[in-house]
């Protein structure tokens, strides 16, 4: 095979750049003309297609083939706005990747034709009950940046199987579904960065079904991705039950907003298709760290989930739970505050409630935990039906209940624990309430108020 010159192949691609901006600027983008036509044909020539300032009526799913395409790329430089009429996604990128991140699982033609679409700068907005903004299938290493999608369904929609996917400086808003939507996909390594993802009835950033791995949600900002007369769901739910999800990390956002009945910040559903013989599957591998959580129902909800790693993050305005684990193990929770700033407390104290609950859980490490102004619950923390916790070095403050409630607890540790009610005006209860259980130890706590 005859071997191509650096600055023939340069040349060339060049060529193709040309094309494809000739073919998009046959676009009209009047916001009256329907420029399917024009836009996909703009991107049937593949290469770095630009498109002008405007507004681009879509009628039906523009389709990226991205093996007849070739490399590609979409830019809008924050100027070109496509107004989706038809159902289904504005963008459809296909690739035919069907092997995992591994280079020896790498065909040819994804190197050589597919790796690395691009789509960055465009807005896209849903004129159509059943219109999304950008779908991929199959794709490898697929970069969105600094794209708006708004009053369409779901925002970013993948299906089927991707690998390495990237989402950067985006705005997903006022949206009928999801944020970003992983569909019963096969997909490992994705980052969603430094984002808005706010007002999507149907959930921030969901997983459902499929087998994703190594999910990194870092520096976002995260809100009200719920609503009352929609299913309850959470600004990031991952939902095990048709599949797995695992490795997943939550880092450094805020994550906050609207108190819709069942809605959580952050709800993990770990119990996923049973494997072989064996129905007691539990996902997890999940880190939740450095976010600061408030404002619904639940903060952060875990069920059948082993192994998680919760710290660092600031608590407040959980109206049933700040943390509610259930039927959970090797859960490390540390060096969290819960704690219950009057500023953010006006006109609604009574309603939020706080407080930690574990139930049916085992193999529990509770430590360093600041925790203050837990209102209307039997205890601050919670623990039913547990065995195997180990509780140490935390602070509970001015709770309605006690500060810490172990009924029906085995085989646990209580060690070095401040607990008091503060408050002049209140008769407080025991700092700590015993009920069931046994062989536990609690030595060397600081009761202000003892144990009963």
């Amino acid at each position: 095979m005859k071997r191509l010159s650096i600055l023939t192949l340069l040349s060339l691609g060049a060529s193709v750049s040309l094309v494809a901006q000739t073919a998009a600027s046959q676009a009209i983008g009047d916001g009256k003309a329907d420029d399917t036509a024009a836009v996909q044909k703009a991107v049937d020539e593949g290469g770095a297609v630009r498109f002008a300032r405007g507004a681009y009526r879509l009628t039906r799913t523009v389709t990226v083939d991205l093996d007849k395409t070739g490399f590609i790329s979409l830019n809008g430089d924050g100027v070109a706005r496509f107004v989706m009429e038809g159902a289904g996604p504005a963008f459809h990128f296909k690739g035919t990747h069907g092997g995992t991140a591994d280079p020896t699982s790498l065909k040819p033609e994804i190197f050589e034709r597919q790796r690395t679409p691009m789509v960055d700068g465009i807005e896209i907005v849903g004129a159509h009950p059943e219109a999304d903004g950008i779908e991929a299938t199959g794709t490898m290493q697929i970069t969105i940046t600094r794209v708006a999608v708004h009053e369409a369904r779901h925002g970013i929609h993948l299906t089927v199987r991707n690998r390495n996917v990237i989402i950067s400086d985006c705005h997903l808003y006022h949206n009928t579904g999801i944020g970003v939507f992983y569909d019963h996909v096969d997909l490992h390594q994705s980052n969603i960065i430094g984002s808005h993802i706010s007002y999507n009835a149907g959930g921030g950033v969901v997983t459902r079904g499929g087998g994703v791995r190594n999910l990194h949600i870092g520096t976002c900002d995260i809100e009200s991705n719920m609503t009352p007369e929609a299913p309850p769901t959470a600004n990031v739910l991952i939902d095990c039950t048709d599949g797995s999800t695992a490795e997943v990390s939550i880092t450094g956002c805020t994550i906050q907003h609207n108190p819709s009945p069942g809605a959580a910040n952050v709800r993990f559903i770990g119990k996923g298709k049973p494997r072989g013989d064996d129905d007691t599957t539990q996902w997890g591998h999940l880190s939740i760290s450095d976010n600061v959580l408030s404002d619904v129902e639940v903060n952060i909800d875990l069920q059948h989930v082993r192994g998680a790693v919760i710290t660092g993050n600031t608590f407040g305005g959980g109206y049933e739970h700040d943390l509610l684990v259930t039927h959970c193990s090797n859960i490390a929770v540390g060096s969290n505050t819960f704690d219950r700033n009057p500023p953010y407390y006006r006109g609604k104290a009574e309603a939020a409630k706080g407080g930690l609950v574990f139930r049916d859980s085992r193999d529990i490490t509770l430590t360093g935990l600041h925790i203050d102004g837990i209102r209307s619950h039997p205890a601050a923390v919670q623990i039913e039906n547990g065995d195997t916790f180990n509780i140490s070095g935390s602070t509970i403050l001015d709770s309605d209940g006690a500060g810490l409630m172990l009924k029906n607890v085995t085989n646990s540790l209580v060690t070095g624990c401040l607990i008091s009610d503060r408050r002049p005006d209140r008769k407080p209860f025991a700092s700590i309430r015993i009920e069931g259980g046994k062989d536990n130890t609690l030595v060397g706590n600081k009761l202000a108020h003892g144990q009963e």
